[in-house]
């Protein structure tokens, strides 16, 4: 569980958004970019996890280089019921590895639901079993990603220009 947010300096923001392009940089690497040592650049980062701003370390493919991966944005709007129901319906599609984002939303959608299958059919599955099995979905509309332009999942530590 992530403790309280800690103060975060230029060097802070500096290697954040290094780590957030390429985390396979040795400490060596991200030293000699930010003039920290090695040893301090682990330690700001052993700090950066246990106060939860790094919440996991991944891999991420490009999409581009699997021709079978489908993406799909899916939009979501639910029956107004009880927080029961709002928690069933996140946890269906927490569950689901195929989801990839979730955000609830303000407007016209309740949810917008980031989608990889490995094809049409297994997109078919995927959309009944979440989205049409769902007793408290009221409706939903699947966009195909047709050039995934950019992929990045890097996060903003700062405001611009300060």
């Amino acid at each position: 569980m992530p403790n309280s947010s800690p103060a975060l300096d230029e060097v802070d923001h500096h290697l954040l958004g290094l780590l957030q392009r390429d985390s396979g940089r040795t400490l060596r690497e991200l030293g000699d970019i930010v003039a920290l040592s090695p040893s301090a650049v682990k330690r700001r980062i052993d700090r950066y996890r246990k106060h939860g701003v790094i919440a996991r370390q991944v891999t991420l493919l490009d999409p581009i280089h699997l021709p079978t991966v489908l993406l799909a944005v899916c939009l979501v709007t639910l029956e107004r019921e009880s927080s029961r129901h709002q928690q069933a319906f996140r946890k269906r599609l927490l569950d689901a590895t195929e989801v990839q984002q979730i955000y609830d939303v303000s407007g016209d959608w309740d949810y917008v639901v980031v989608l990889a299958c490995s094809g049409m059919p297994h997109h078919t599955e995927v959309a009944h079993r979440l989205f049409n099995e769902a007793p408290n979905v009221r409706r939903y509309t699947t966009l195909f990603v047709l050039d995934p332009v950019r992929t990045s999942g890097a996060l903003p530590t700062r405001a611009p220009n300060t």
